[in-house]
């Protein structure tokens, strides 16, 4: 027992001070320090595997409590087919359609309510009321109006996605300043030109805000309402029937493509947001 625990501090200690001694180093090259950077995160996850795969070998845990990453791959590399029916049900539907349907409408809606002041007052506080919802009480409901196919797990998305977008948008058409609206008013802007030159512009660190946070939102709440009834297949259902057989290897394995597409989603995202809001101070060098 001591042996492998001294073996595992030995290990984390290497990548305790090589991932350090990457994040303190300093280029003058501005693609090479880029490049710096994009290596620590990928440096960090691999030891964190290095790390998950000796604790589980070193110990001897069982594989029913925890597989070690190599027996994780080896099940994703035999199930590559399942996997892509999974991920193209929950993902390339529900997820998609929900997102899309749920943060256009939240956007829309902020317009409205932008608009329409007492809408603001009557409005929000249900919106946070609504998002204070747990999705476990609401993917019932909308299996029950919906069905079991991706649509009732769309509807949980929107749900999940509406007032996020709402709530921020609302609040970043309210960021630009009285002195930038009185010189609109100067040059004889109207309420459109204003909204559009002016005050969305400002709003977009607010609404990419939200395309960020709905991005893993959306994800979540569909796996989580495919528990409550889904044809067989999608991500939800497979880590439902395997835990239920005790295949902890395919849950891991169905927990991967779904971190890695919330990740990926989030970074394309992040990439149009620094696109758009170049002139952000954030993203001043």
């Amino acid at each position: 027992m001591i042996k492998p625990l001294l073996l595992v501090i030995a290990v984390w200690l290497v990548a305790w001070f090589s991932v350090k001694s990457l994040a303190g180093l300093r280029l003058a090259s501005p693609r090479g320090q880029r490049l710096v950077d994009l290596a620590i995160p990928a440096l960090f996850g691999i030891w964190l595997l290095v790390l998950w795969e000796l604790i589980v070998r070193a110990f001897e845990i069982p594989s029913v409590l925890l597989p070690a990453p190599s027996m994780i791959w080896a099940r994703i590399s035999s199930s590559v087919p399942t996997l892509w029916a999974d991920f193209r049900q929950t993902y390339l539907k529900a997820v998609i359609a929900g997102y899309a349907l749920g943060c256009g409408a939240g956007f829309i809606t902020a317009i409205i309510v932008d608009r329409v002041p007492f809408l603001r007052k009557g409005l929000l506080p249900i919106g946070n009321l609504v998002a204070a919802l747990p999705v476990v009480g609401i993917a019932p409901i909308m299996v029950m109006w919906f069905g079991f196919d991706w649509p009732s797990k769309a509807a949980v998305v929107i749900i999940m996605t509406f007032f996020p977008m709402l709530v921020n948008t609302v609040a970043g058409l309210a960021a630009s300043g009285h002195m930038e609206r009185d010189l609109m008013r100067t040059y004889g802007s109207n309420y459109w030109q204003t909204l559009l030159k002016l005050r969305l512009p400002a709003a977009m660190p607010f609404i990419f805000n939200a395309l960020k946070i709905n991005s893993t939102l959306a994800l979540i709440g569909a796996i989580v309402a495919e528990f409550f009834g889904t044809p067989i297949v999608g991500m939800g259902f497979r880590i439902s029937a395997e835990i239920g057989r005790m295949n902890v290897d395919m849950v891991w394995a169905e927990i991967f493509v779904a971190a890695l597409a919330g990740s990926l989603s989030y970074g394309m995202i992040a990439l149009i947001e620094r696109a758009v809001t170049f002139w952000h101070p954030s993203y001043r060098t």
